[in-house]
């Protein structure tokens, strides 16, 4: 009999998620059942969409999100003892999993790919949704051509580095927006923005202006709120804009912030504005991961991490990501 934790969700989170709406429960695993594994958990991920879903689930709820684990126990073949695995199996510590059972278009088990010595906590990063979210979400939906000016907001985040690296990959001048001067120096020194900018502390209008003066082609969106319409109303004729997220409001109680209306620009300027769900493009991952891992062996792109380190600080990272404490993508060593 394996003893198991797991985070599980008590509350609706009001403002920022408070320790006190998580419970952690230990409890016994049943035995296997034909076709499944049991998984160790290695590597946690933590991401905005766990805030961002929580009014959309009905607790309490086991916290779900990215994991990587090793088979320890199994009566799959498929999934040999000893067998590095990637699922949706969220904050716990031990779990086990069935092949071809999903509760959510995220759960999806599958086998650790080939990552040529890179480490195995990339599959919940760089070398998985957030790799393919980074790729497809711009690639697909802006179609970046070379010359052309790319602005990226969150873009010291997991997916607005991988976003404003592969940009510069493709040809373009890239502006990314974050939240502190140390960020700011990390995305042009590090990462090779042409040009980064604290929004906390500049005139973004005035900035972006200075910055991008024949204007923006593309806009790769992960925050929202005022910021996005002061970008989306200096975009050029037929400028695409691909929205992800929008993590300024997703901590907001009650109304939603009111911003600048985005229709004048858009008509005038024949924007072509998408949002997307990262699951809608999973079948390009055997054709995205190879890719990502040749640009990262290459020295092309940077995929970095911020590591937490054991299963009982999950939460000091999920809050600490929320708050913008990393650059590059948050993660937790259990």
């Amino acid at each position: 009999m394996v003893k198991a934790r797991k985070y599980v969700v008590k509350n609706y989170f009001k403002g920022v998620p408070k320790r006190e709406d998580f419970e952690i429960v230990e409890y016994d695993l049943p035995p296997l059942k034909d076709g499944e594994i049991l998984i160790k958990t290695e590597w946690i991920s933590v991401d905005p969409y766990q805030r961002a879903y929580n009014k959309l689930s009905k607790i309490p709820y086991d916290q779900f999100g990215l994991q990587v684990g090793v088979v320890k126990e199994s009566r799959n073949p498929k999934f040999p003892v000893g067998t590095k695995v990637v699922s949706h199996k969220g904050w716990c510590d031990y779990t086990i999993a069935k092949d071809g059972v999903q509760a959510s278009p995220l759960d999806h088990l599958y086998i650790l790919p080939d990552f040529k010595g890179l480490s195995p906590s990339l599959a919940v990063g760089a070398l998985g949704l957030i790799g393919l979210t980074a790729y497809a979400g711009f690639l697909e939906i802006c179609k970046p051509k070379a010359g052309e000016t790319v602005v990226v907001t969150g873009a010291a985040g997991a997916v607005g580095s991988l976003v404003g690296q592969i940009a510069k990959i493709k040809g373009c001048k890239v502006i990314g927006f974050a939240g502190s001067d140390d960020k700011v120096e990390w995305l042009e020194k590090e990462l090779g923005f042409d040009k980064a900018l604290n929004y906390k502390t500049v005139d973004v209008a005035k900035a972006l202006k200075e910055a991008a003066p024949k204007g923006v082609d593309c806009y790769f969106d992960n925050v929202g709120g005022e910021i996005s319409s002061i970008i989306i109303n200096q975009m050029n004729k037929f400028g695409r804009v691909s929205v992800c997220g929008s993590i300024s409001s997703y901590n907001e109680e009650g109304s939603m912030p009111k911003a600048t209306i985005l229709q004048p620009a858009i008509i005038s300027q024949n924007l072509m504005i998408q949002g997307f769900l990262v699951s809608e493009w999973r079948d390009l991952m055997p054709k995205v991961v190879p890719e990502l891992v040749d640009w990262i062996k290459s020295g092309q792109l940077k995929a970095a991490e911020h590591v937490t380190e054991g299963f009982d600080n999950i939460f000091n990272a999920f809050v600490g990501m929320l708050a913008g404490e990393n650059k590059g993508k948050a993660v937790v060593k259990v």
